[in-house]
């Protein structure tokens, strides 16, 4: 699986449950909240002021 921006954080936390640090690291503390599992890595991104791109980057990265 590569993560995209456009990836659901429920799928994401679904396939890769060890990525939850990496969210958990620039401050989306609420991974079990029902709306934040259907939005996407952009979309948590932007409400929480963080760069989706370097997000991203270091979740594909996690998983090689």
């Amino acid at each position: 699986m590569t993560i995209t921006k456009d990836s659901i954080i429920g799928d994401v936390l679904d396939q890769h449950p060890e990525t939850a640090g990496l969210f958990l690291s620039i401050g989306m503390h609420c991974l079990g909240c029902p709306a934040s599992r259907g939005e996407t890595i952009e979309e948590a991104c932007y409400v929480h002021g963080a760069d989706a791109d370097k997000l991203v980057a270091s979740l594909n990265a996690a998983l090689q």
